[in-house]
């Protein structure tokens, strides 16, 4: 099975619209087109990130969304505990997602952030926006654009 690290970028913006153009990331994991792969420092920030005053009114987020997405995306995922600590990303937050990345063994890193992008490939893991992952689990056998 497809394993991948799904940026919070991307994970949040799924939440928010889930019509949009990342929504289907959500129905590709509900479906079980690939494992997820979570760190506790990627969900620490995934949740402090949903609490954020200006996310919330504007998404209209209530305690019950966060606690309800977080145990669904728990629930859907492996977690893991980092094994390495890197300093590679100009934006120290991103190494953690590397950091996850490298212990699950993963085969994507899923993001819209160019900061990591530009590292494409990372230590053999391909990392790509959420369009490009879809069509990837598509032609792998999954059809999450119809889910």
């Amino acid at each position: 099975m497809i394993r991948a690290v799904v940026d919070t970028n991307i994970l949040i913006r799924a939440v928010i619209k889930p019509r949009g153009s990342v929504g289907p990331i959500i129905a590709a994991l509900r479906s079980r087109l690939f494992m997820l792969v979570l760190s506790e420092p990627l969900l620490r920030e995934l949740l402090s990130t949903m609490a954020l005053p200006r996310i919330r009114g504007k998404y209209h987020l209530t305690d019950e969304d966060i606690r309800d997405y977080v145990a669904f995306l728990s629930l859907h995922s492996v977690m893991v505990e980092p094994l390495h600590t890197l300093l590679l990303c100009r934006d120290e937050s991103d190494n953690k997602v590397l950091e996850a990345a490298l212990t699950g063994g993963v085969d994507f890193i899923v993001t819209s952030d160019e900061d990591l992008l530009v590292l494409d490939p990372f230590e053999g893991i391909r990392i790509v926006p959420a369009v490009r992952f879809l069509k990837h689990l598509n032609q792998a056998g999954g059809s999450p654009a119809r889910l």
